[in-house]
């Protein structure tokens, strides 16, 4: 049997000593003068396959520690120097030092080659992706993914399920490099389709606003209560229409504020003020009253009839200021990611009930960062349970 190397019985900084020398392009004889360690120690660590010869021509980057460096904190461990002491020396932070030698309890076990071995091994570039290498995690990514969730959303998910597996985590940064960065192609590039916008960059609009009618007697959404601004009572709701190809079809979305609770009604009927009081009045009256307090709409001539509305229902509607959709954005959000479901160039009157209800479902099973990561669906239940 082969005898194993002996290099490492040599004390501590000798043979990072040695290899400096070398590097020097010193002969062996210099090197025996020099270091003060007989011919036969120099020879083996010459020759011998320690992980540090096979890392000796890394050289960090600046601001890191070099392997003098490594070699110095070790003789201050030694000499029993403190962490701030051996780091004034260096020049260098004493967190630095602490994290390198790791806190310490590991003040005596410290060997600068290894660690300089290990930090040459931290630095290679490129690293294989997390989601290259754990099948697993790029399982439930592409679930997630197929599910229509955003990659921020996986990504908070991933650490509610899996709170102590570090190994299961992942960030949204990279599942968006392992779609779009070229060599990166952990993810197939089919599942771009799945993101909200379906591309890679954003695509500006052409700033064309679509045609409004007049509002008789619109209530302000200046008027709107206070508390349907901070969203912490629940039952304000924002409301708006989803329009397909040539402004032929539509369908209706409510949104609850506090919650993100939606409903989509359908509209066969077309999407005049009152096909469009009728389907909403209707929708509005499958949940308890007391979940409906108010309504914010934009200023489309679909409610024209509002007032109307709001005597058969008791639900007051507010109008946003003209050309501020942003003051009903849960809307505006919620009305974008029906957008996959619904996309402009098609006919939405092909759409039915169920079909809306399959959309519905999607949306509510999709974790929310202003939810905690709940739920709309869970959230409402919550909500359901406090008030009954």
């Amino acid at each position: 049997m082969r005898r194993k190397a002996r290099w490492s019985r040599i004390p501590v900084g000798i043979a990072g000593e040695v290899h400096r020398l070398m590097d020097e392009g010193r002969s062996e004889a210099e090197i025996v003068e020099m270091s003060g360690i007989g011919k036969s120690s120099v020879s083996r660590i010459r020759h011998s396959d320690d992980p540090l010869r096979r890392r000796r021509e890394w050289t960090p980057r600046v601001g890191c520690l070099s392997l003098s460096d490594r070699i110095e904190i070790a003789v201050g461990l030694r000499t029993g120097e403190s962490f701030t002491s051996i780091a004034s020396q260096l020049g260098c932070n004493v967190s630095t030092v602490s994290r390198e030698v790791g806190g310490r309890r590991d003040r005596g076990s410290y060997e600068p080659e290894l660690a300089h071995c290990r930090a040459a091994e931290a630095a290679r570039r490129p690293k294989p992706s997390k989601l290259a290498t754990n099948r697993v995690l790029c399982g439930r990514v592409v679930e997630g993914l197929e599910k229509l969730w955003s990659p921020q959303q996986i990504s908070a998910i991933l650490r509610v399920e899996y709170p102590n597996s570090p190994e299961m985590w992942v960030s949204h940064e990279t599942i968006y490099k392992s779609l779009f960065v070229q060599g990166r192609g952990e993810l197939r590039k089919e599942l771009t389709k799945c993101l909200r916008t379906g591309r890679v960059r954003r695509k500006p609009r052409d700033g064309v606003s679509a045609r409004r009618g007049s509002i008789p007697d619109p209530v302000p959404i200046s008027a709107r209560p206070p508390e349907a601004d901070d969203r912490a009572v629940p039952g304000h709701w924002e409301g708006d229409l989803i329009i397909g190809a040539g402004g032929r079809s539509a369908v209706g979305t409510l949104v609850e504020r506090s919650t993100r609770y939606v409903m989509l009604f359908a509209l066969p009927d077309g999407h005049g003020a009152h096909a469009v009081r009728q389907a909403m009045t209707d929708t509005i009256r499958t949940l308890p009253n007391t979940l409906f307090k108010t309504l914010t709409w934009d200023r489309g001539s679909e409610m024209a009839r509002h007032r109307e509305f709001t005597i058969d229902t008791g639900i007051q509607v507010y109008f946003c200021d003209p050309h501020s959709p942003w003051q009903r954005g849960s809307n505006e959000n919620t009305n974008g990611l029906l957008r996959r479901y619904m996309p402009k160039s098609t006919d939405l009157s092909a759409h039915t009930a169920d079909d809306l209800q399959t959309f519905d479902d999607s949306l509510h099973g999709r974790p929310r960062q202003t939810l905690g990561w709940q739920n709309p669906t869970q959230a409402l239940q919550q909500l359901l349970a406090t008030t009954t």
